[in-house]
């Protein structure tokens, strides 16, 4: 879920990762739906309350994964749109961010269901079930590799600071493997039902997977809320960046603005008061020391005309 962004020259890269995951989003679009398919007959001819449900949250779940999928067709087909002042690139972690919501809505309704399914228990035909579920279990594990961390494909010497976690793919990922817990846990429950006859126990463990995909939804409706409020830059790199600024004593900054524009990319707005300014490209050539930043906008008084 890395794309890298190591210099300008990089864009085209930059482009084709985005492409590579749009593609891989839509073919886990497609396994999901088939699978969705397949476990809501299962259940209904099986009469099956886990597999009818597990069918629907495959559902619910296939809907976020379009929202990820259109957010990156609308960033391709806005790139070069000049309504968006810094380009497209917070369509992405808008989808992200939406895709998060989906999944904590998802846990917040298996969680009622669980608590039903404690209070009313259903019948389940298990040897049946546990066929369905393990063949879902291993359409997630597919769809998983399939959305896995593209890291290994871009991985370039330097720092940390060169790549940047594409937050749409990050929301897909999350949602199928919140699928393969689900999954995991549905298995558990029924083959402990069938053997041990503990029946409770697949509406018990329901309630622990809802509690750990809200977990997962939170890291991600706080990792993209940042960004979209641009505050995803912290106080030490805002530090830095001052520092870097006023490394003559003559030089003060007296406005300084840094915010992601999207996850790969950084924006620098400072205005500097000098007793003896240097033009703008000097100021500019400081902050490469501290970060890789792709619009910067420098401001330079003279200190003695503003007083």
């Amino acid at each position: 879920m890395i794309c890298s962004n190591q210099s300008n020259t990089a864009t085209g890269g930059l482009e084709d990762c985005l492409h590579r995951n749009e593609r891989r989003t839509w073919q886990v679009i497609a396994l999901t739906l088939s699978m969705m398919i397949v476990e809501i007959s299962a259940g209904t001819i099986f009469g099956s309350m886990a597999l009818l449900a597990d069918g629907w949250h495959m559902g619910t779940h296939a809907a976020a994964l379009g929202i990820t999928a259109l957010a990156y067709v609308l960033s391709r087909r806005n790139a070069a749109n000049p309504l968006f002042s810094f380009g497209p690139g917070k369509i992405g972690v808008l989808g992200g961010y939406t895709s998060a919501i989906v999944l904590a809505l998802v846990a917040f309704l298996m969680t009622a269901e669980s608590v039903n399914r404690l209070l009313h228990p259903r019948a389940i035909q298990f040897g049946e079930s546990i066929i369905v579920a393990v063949v879902g279990l291993a359409v997630n594990i597919l769809s998983a590799w399939i959305l896995q961390d593209s890291h290994h494909e871009h991985d370039h010497a330097g720092s940390h600071r060169h790549h940047h976690h594409d937050h749409n793919l990050k929301a897909a990922y999350l949602h199928v493997m919140a699928d393969a817990l689900t999954s995991v846990l549905a298995i558990v429950a029924l083959l402990a039902g069938k053997y041990f006859g503990w029946a409770w126990l697949d509406p018990a463990i329901g309630i622990v997977g809802a509690g750990v995909i809200l977990r997962w939804a939170y890291g991600l409706l706080k990792d993209t809320s940042r960004i979209l409020l641009d505050r995803d830059i912290a106080l030490e790199e805002l530090t830095a960046f001052r520092r870097a600024l006023q490394a003559d004593p003559a030089d003060i900054v007296s406005d300084l603005h840094v915010w992601k524009i999207s996850p790969q990319h950084t924006a620098v707005m400072a205005t500097i008061d000098s007793s003896g300014p240097k033009n703008p490209e000097h100021y500019r050539g400081l902050l490469t020391s501290v970060a890789e930043l792709n619009h910067v906008t420098i401001e330079v008084n003279h200190r003695s005309k503003l007083t």
